[in-house]
């Protein structure tokens, strides 16, 4: 009886996974777990980090075969692999945002184009290192302006093999804004500085709001043409929600496609981190040089506030807006409010940070299309 059962035993391994299931496997599958922690008990990205850490389980449990030619995860990757997702991102992200602070407060393009900052220096730096080519550089680099659309986007023009380490990267400091962004504020602000209370924005007409998206989605399309697809679904979103005419478009934007894409994006992203693709050394590298992007994309924020300030002092800007820079809509710009109102509960920074929020999409975007342009091919 004994050894019948043994035997059974060993055909059911061998029949199964369990025979080519590894530490690194249990490694990878202990990653996923801890996404999905963060995203149900910390509340850390759950739109996206569910979905990462589910598929990241799955692509990491031996014979599931959803990942491989033909399986589901598979497909479900075309999506990102052809540059459809992404664009239909920027799409949702359009019908969701108020361009209007930018619009009100043109100056806060500053803002959002020096929070690229940390874009262009890590790239340097990785390139300095000599790990990365010139294309690869730049996909680590985009990390920093905290898009991960825009991240995915270069990152399967340029390095399409690092797709995987890149987009958790993005996604995974996205989620971190709450935790990164305030100590480096508060390093870089005086006190009097977190209290100035700007001037109360104008209000902007619906024409303004109309041409606006036009107007930069054909200036953007012509001085950057790889970054049209990004660009000009962001203002087709944004259009749509400004005509006052197509609210059932605006809410399936704002909503159900917005949302299925999502779930599509979380599973291709998850289904990348594999034990064999995600356990290199290049992989800590690019987590590492992430953080510093991100860091540095803060700081080139609120240091272009501070110089603001010193060339306009009737005028002033609070240097909080300018970590709104970066490219997480809106939650970079409730950060600004936050740790604002930590120091002045009166001061409301929020609509004044949608601003430099709004910028840095742009920015980010223009950014990673002129490094398309530029690196195609290296």
């Amino acid at each position: 009886m004994f050894t019948q059962l043994l035997d059974l035993l060993r055909l059911l391994q061998d029949q199964t996974g369990l025979a080519q299931l590894t530490w690194v496997n249990l490694f990878m599958i202990g990653v996923g777990i801890i996404m999905i922690y963060l995203a149900l008990v910390k509340k850390y990205e759950p739109f996206l980090l569910v979905g990462i850490g589910f598929a990241c389980v799955v692509a990491n449990v031996p014979g599931s075969g959803l990942t491989q030619p033909g399986g589901l995860f598979h497909y479900a990757y075309q999506g990102v692999a052809l540059l459809i997702v992404p664009p239909l991102i920027f799409l949702g992200v359009g019908a969701l945002t108020d361009f209007g602070p930018l619009i009100a407060n043109p100056r806060t393009l500053l803002l959002g184009g020096a929070a690229q900052l940390g874009v262009f220096a890590t790239m340097f730096c990785a390139v300095a290192f000599g790990i990365f080519t010139l294309g690869e550089s730049a996909s680590i680099g985009i990390i920093g302006g905290a898009d991960g659309p825009t991240s995915i986007f270069l990152a399967n023009k340029l390095a399409p093999h690092l797709i995987g380490p890149i987009a958790v990267a993005a996604y995974t400091y996205m989620s971190l804004v709450p935790l990164i962004q305030p100590p480096i504020m508060r390093a870089l602000t005086t006190d009097a500085e977190r209290k100035i209370r700007m001037k109360s924005l104008r209000k902007v007409s619906k024409l303004e709001r109309i041409v606006f998206p036009l107007v930069v989605m054909v200036l953007c399309i012509m001085v950057v043409p790889d970054a049209s697809a990004l660009i000009a679904m962001l203002m087709l979103g944004n259009v749509l929600r400004e005509s006052g005419v197509v609210d059932r478009l605006v809410k399936a934007c704002q909503n159900e496609i917005i949302n299925v894409t999502t779930i599509f994006l979380g599973t291709a992203v998850g289904m990348t981190m594999q034990a064999e693709i995600f356990l290199r050394s290049t992989t800590l590298a690019i987590i590492a040089m992430g953080v510093v992007a991100f860091g540095l994309s803060t700081v080139g924020g609120v240091v272009m506030a501070k110089i603001m300030n010193k060339l306009s002092p009737n005028n002033p800007v609070n240097p909080l807006i300018g970590s709104a820079g970066v490219s997480a809509v809106p939650m970079a710009a409730r950060v600004s409010q936050n740790v604002g109102a930590e120091y002045d509960p009166q001061n409301y920074l929020l609509m004044h940070a949608m601003g430099p929020n709004v910028a840095g999409v742009i920015g980010t975007a223009v950014a990673a299309g002129y490094m398309i342009s530029r690196l195609s091919g290296h």
